[in-house]
């Protein structure tokens, strides 16, 4: 028992890590390190600039201060316009929704041939590859300017969005409940409706609306090139210099945001909680007794 116990020395110090350890932990900084340093000099970012940003930004917010809480700002021209990108947001994200969930099923491989997964998981892709701010110009001169060209550019990248998280979604269900529903004689519309739909709904809902929260942020700005939403007053106070208006602007969309956000979540954790949600702090008390039981 001494030997076991017997003090040899200082304590042993922290293992030097292998030297290929060493190479890889140089090599991901370097490339990740000269990138951002070749693309900083490439935007022309220079210390001087970086230090005068914060008194330029005061500036700004102080030529904001007070805000134009006046009627005529806030629910003649502010409102209005914070409602138009609710809406397209709203709409644009049920275009995506409803069109990504019947396709999501002919990209999952657990339920359609590998050639149809291909297709369309594809085409998830090349939708993705385009922000909505690109396909926004894309519809300018297609549908001219208005909240339908930013609805359509919305709705659009939503499609490739949503139907990516949707498929992969499908393709993590339980096999399970198919095989029980094939056993008993079950067809494809009894399998989709009692053994898939019950598994995944929760989840996509709960991304449909995670989707919305994005898209009344990008429909905020789609109105800077004038697809409607609260971006194109925003634009129009500030080319005037009229700041304080350009603050009530900011001010109510920021709070209008951030109560939908908040509802959102709300929304999706008891989606995704449900009534187990519920009982968890029963079952982490109860489970110490069956422990000592057994």
């Amino acid at each position: 028992m001494s030997e076991i116990f017997h003090d040899t020395g200082a304590p042993a110090g922290r293992p030097e890590a292998p030297r290929s350890t060493r190479w890889i932990r140089w090599t991901v900084l370097v490339i990740l390190v000269v990138p951002a340093l070749w693309a900083a000099s490439g935007l022309g970012i220079s210390m001087q600039r970086i230090l005068e940003a914060p008194a330029d930004m005061w500036k700004i917010i102080r030529a904001m201060y007070p805000p134009d809480f006046s009627y005529n700002q806030v629910f003649e021209r502010t409102l209005p316009k914070v409602m138009e990108s609710l809406y397209i947001a709203w709409i644009g994200t049920m275009v995506g929704a409803f069109f990504s969930f019947i396709l999501s099923f002919g990209a999952a491989k657990n339920l359609s041939p590998r050639w149809l997964t291909f297709v369309i998981r594809n085409l998830f892709n090349a939708i993705r590859a385009f922000p909505e701010l690109l396909l926004a110009f894309i519809f300018l001169p297609i549908f001219g300017l208005g909240a339908w060209t930013g609805t359509l550019a919305i709705g659009l990248h939503s499609i490739g969005t949503l139907g990516k998280l949707s498929s992969e979604v499908i393709e993590g269900i339980d096999p399970g409940p198919l095989e029980a529903i094939h056993s008993a004689g079950g067809r494809w519309p009894s399998v989709m409706r009692f053994g898939v739909l019950p598994q995944v709904l929760p989840t996509i809902v709960a991304y449909w609306l995670y989707r919305f929260e994005i898209n009344l942020r990008v429909s905020a700005f789609l109105g800077v090139i004038g697809a409607g939403g609260v971006g194109a007053e925003l634009v129009s106070q500030l080319r005037f210099r009229n700041f304080q208006a350009a603050g009530t602007v900011l001010l109510v969309t920021i709070v209008v945001v951030l109560i939908i956000d908040t509802v959102s979540s709300m929304i999706r954790r008891r989606i995704i909680a449900g009534k187990a949600g519920e009982e968890g702090p029963t079952e982490l008390f109860e489970e110490p007794a069956a422990v000592g039981v057994l």
